[in-house]
């Protein structure tokens, strides 16, 4: 099997869109699960179903694969998967580093879906002397003394950054000095990298604070009353009292001429802004 050095990804000589690329995981996982279950095809809405977007969409972005599905059959689901795998690079061995070794990076290390997907984690590299030696998930933590050397060793182009936001930049720096085309970074902080290096963040307070954002919007829908009718014109808006016809507004008021109440013949009289609204505006 190739390792990660000797060859790159086909995506963009193709001219797959970056969105598109951004999406073949998500059919991958989909198509792993039916495969899983020896499910033989599947529709295209099945599909789209399962990885959470549109048909439509899906049939696109399988068209730049030069995957077109059969009419009334579908799709077959195992040579979709050797597809998207292929494209993705997964048919080969990913060595990858991951750059600090504390509850993140060793929580990482022990993730089991990187060895199924392709992905060899091949070292695990720490500041910390106090670290070094110590066994995480079956492998021997390493000094970073050791980074430029572990990385030619094993042929490494993918390296993982897990470290505090402050030793994020220079570790980024050592690992593109010494051949690292592509970074995943965990760190709270955007990496400075030159063209040709790659580097897709994950930052999970900020997939936090859009969720938490999302729910303040619903609880204030919540809290907000629903807009009613303003009366006679079937608008939404702050409902008034509705204007008196024509005639009424000459008939003699109650307590008037010829009336029997306690008012004067103004009693419909209207305020300096029109009608007296039923409800106040807050």
């Amino acid at each position: 099997m190739a390792t990660g050095r000797t060859h790159r990804p086909a995506t963009r000589s193709r001219g797959i869109p970056e969105a598109t690329v951004a999406r073949l995981p998500l059919y991958l996982r989909a198509l792993t699960a039916l495969s899983e279950r020896s499910v033989p095809t599947v529709s295209s809405e099945e599909l789209a179903t399962a990885a959470g977007v549109n048909s439509a969409k899906l049939r696109k972005d399988f068209s730049y694969l030069g995957s077109y599905g059969t009419r009334g059959v579908g799709y077959d689901v195992e040579y979709l998967v050797y597809q998207i795998s292929r494209e993705l690079g997964l048919t080969q061995d990913w060595p990858v580093v991951i750059v600090g070794i504390g509850n993140l990076g060793a929580a990482l290390a022990n993730y089991g879906g990187f060895a199924s997907r392709g992905f060899r984690v091949a070292a695990l590299i720490d500041a910390d002397p106090a670290m070094a030696g110590k066994p995480v998930a079956g492998i021997a933590v390493q000094h970073t003394d050791e980074l430029e050397k572990i990385i030619d060793d094993n042929g490494v182009s993918i390296g993982v950054i897990a470290t505090p936001a402050g030793a994020a930049q220079q570790v980024c720096d050592r690992l593109v000095a010494a051949g690292i085309t592509s970074i995943l970074n965990f760190a709270p902080t955007v990496l400075s990298v030159p063209e040709g290096v790659d580097v897709r963040k994950v930052d999970l307070s900020i997939e936090l604070q859009i969720l938490a954002f999302h729910e303040q919007r619903k609880a204030g829908e919540e809290a907000t009353p629903p807009e009613r009718e303003t009366a006679g014109t079937g608008e939404p808006g702050v409902a008034t009292t509705p204007k008196p016809s024509a005639a009424a507004s000459h008939r003699p008021a109650a307590g008037g001429p010829g009336g029997t109440g306690g008012h004067s013949g103004d009693g419909n009289r209207q305020g300096p802004d029109g009608d007296v609204p039923a409800v106040m505006p807050a």
